[in-house]
């Protein structure tokens, strides 16, 4: 398995008991999606995914998934896994609708504003501030668009597309 074929689904932040149990910090708004997992792709060194197939796995209060792997028995065992990243195939994901979307969906869509009709492509999204960004590519220069219900007016699946109400100037000021 690709790594590009993949989500990040989380990271294992600690040993949970003497028998390789470990915990697990995952990145999503629904946990419980991911309680009953058969596997799970981890991040070796060398950037591989390699399988690892669950006996049990539960939530353990809020985002933490207390997982029991079959291969991993022991403290030694857990210890090699730690603070390893978890994976599983793109396939898994819950289809969205409407104006909520992945990251990855949206990578070469057409950006088209209210006013200015089509200004360039989605190259990416920045999440690490705290109101993600719409990076969008507009023949070499780049365009950062905030991320906001009053921004962003529609996702159009079907046409590769984004519609977005972007406030007055803002584009103006990334293009002169």
């Amino acid at each position: 398995m690709r790594k590009e074929d993949c989500f990040y689904l989380g990271k294992i932040v600690s040993k949970y008991s003497y028998k390789g149990e470990v915990l697990a910090k995952l990145d999503t708004d629904e946990p419980e999606l991911y309680e009953n997992m058969e596997s799970v792709f981890v991040l070796m060194k060398g950037n591989n995914l390699v399988p690892f197939f669950i006996d049990r796995c539960r939530l353990h209060k809020s985002n933490l998934l207390r997982i029991d792997f079959e291969e991993v028995k022991d403290e030694a065992a857990a210890d090699r896994i730690m603070r390893h990243e978890l994976y599983l195939p793109l396939s898994f994901l819950p289809k969205l609708e409407g104006n909520k979307f992945y990251f990855h969906e949206i990578i070469g869509f057409a950006v088209i504003d209210s006013e200015l009709g089509n200004i360039g492509h989605v190259t990416g999204v920045n999440d690490s501030t705290s109101q993600a960004i719409l990076m969008v590519d507009n023949k070499g220069k780049e365009i950062l668009i905030p991320l906001t219900d009053e921004i962003l007016t529609q996702v159009d699946r079907d046409n590769n597309t984004i519609h977005v109400t972007t406030p007055d100037g803002l584009v103006d000021l990334y293009l002169s």
